[in-house]
């Protein structure tokens, strides 16, 4: 018998989130809140991460955010996001976020933010736990493992040159 969790590809857990904006959610432009951009996006990662660990995880860093085209009050907003690394305990999730008016179905969907986030899976007493390995699943999903590859290598680099300089 084996603890290695069996490996998965990322569209094991794949997740799609779609909601309305309400008024509710927009700023003082009238236009969706970025911060509410973010937590849907952020929901959508989790959900990820929880399917593809089989349980409990959480944010650790949002990687990168970046605001591509306003959000207004009334479109239907869609995330897609998937797994895009895995390591021994945490894990990558890439999320897209498009948003569309509601009134016109015909109307393409705009890319509006795109966001990485890493998650780190937690057992029941909030220690890290190891994770089903990651298996690509194509060209897009190898494309995708290796720039999160890169995105890991800067955040290592840059926090291990932060702390190199206060200890200067």
């Amino acid at each position: 018998m084996t603890d290695e969790p069996t490996p998965r590809t990322p569209a094991y857990s794949r997740v799609s989130l779609g909601i309305m904006a309400q008024a509710s959610l927009a700023n003082l432009l009238g236009n969706v809140h970025g911060g509410e951009v973010m937590k849907l996006a952020d929901s959508t990662a989790g959900a990820v991460a929880h399917r593809h660990s089989d349980g409990p995880a959480v944010t650790a860093v949002v990687d990168e955010m970046n605001f591509l085209a306003p959000v207004h009050v009334g479109d239907i907003i869609k995330t897609y996001g998937q797994v895009n690394w895995v390591g021994t305990t945490s894990m990558e999730i890439g999320v897209r976020v498009e948003a569309q008016p509601w009134g016109n179905a015909s109307d393409e969907p705009v890319h509006v933010a795109s966001a990485y986030f890493v998650f780190v899976a937690i057992d029941e007493h909030e220690r890290p736990r190891r994770i089903p390995p990651l298996v690509t699943d194509g060209p897009e999903d190898v494309r995708r493992e290796r720039e999160a590859r890169i995105r890991r290598a800067h955040r290592l680099a840059r926090k291990q040159e932060i702390e190199q300089g206060r200890n200067d």
